[in-house]
């Protein structure tokens, strides 16, 4: 009986935060920590890493997809896995512990160029301040943010820096995504 109450207010709570927006729109990456904490299952509740390929592997659920999955799509995923298994529904909770696999890079004509660890939402202009800005030698007219796409295609997004310095062209000062790489040339 508690049980299923605690299921009715989680359920609740998904729903009224979904509807409110709140659940947000992260997507975990390779490499991030996570908790996952299955309610009255002690063995199941663990803490994982994001392997490279994307995958997290848990007791009875098996391999499951994590790598560009919200941590709500996630929760449904290892709660379906789990039910299978469990006399009761499962209720699961996942939780960012560390975004280790978070970070974007700036090469080239930058004064500190490297790999930076992003917890936060971080913009072009904001990557080369961390960067320590551009160098003398910049061609501050033609940086690109290489992007690797879902089905692993890479492209590049022209950036002008001097247009946006300028209060031009703003749209193209975009929010980086993690694995994406500035370049200066």
């Amino acid at each position: 009986m508690i049980k299923q109450i605690l299921c009715l207010v989680l359920a609740s709570t998904l729903a009224s935060a979904s509807l409110a927006g709140e659940t947000g729109d992260y997507q975990i990456n390779a490499g991030v920590i996570l908790e996952i904490f299955v309610w009255n299952e002690e063995t199941l509740t663990r803490e994982v890493r994001v392997r490279p390929d994307g995958f997290v592997s848990m007791p009875l659920a098996g391999e499951v997809r994590a790598g560009g999955q919200t941590p709500a799509q996630l929760t449904t995923a290892i709660t379906s896995a789990l039910n299978k298994y469990l006399n009761d529904d499962a209720v699961v909770t996942v939780s960012l512990r560390a975004m280790d696999g978070n970070i974007i890079y700036v090469l080239g004509k930058v004064n500190r160029p490297g790999a930076f660890p992003v917890n936060t939402q971080v913009d072009v202009t904001q990557a080369l301040a961390w960067a320590g800005g551009l160098n003398t030698f910049a061609d501050e007219d033609d940086i690109q943010v290489l992007r690797r796409d879902a089905d692993g295609t890479q492209r590049a997004l022209s950036f002008d820096y001097s247009d946006v310095k300028g209060g031009e062209n703003l749209q193209s000062n975009i929010v980086l995504q993690s694995g994406d790489v500035v370049i200066v040339p």
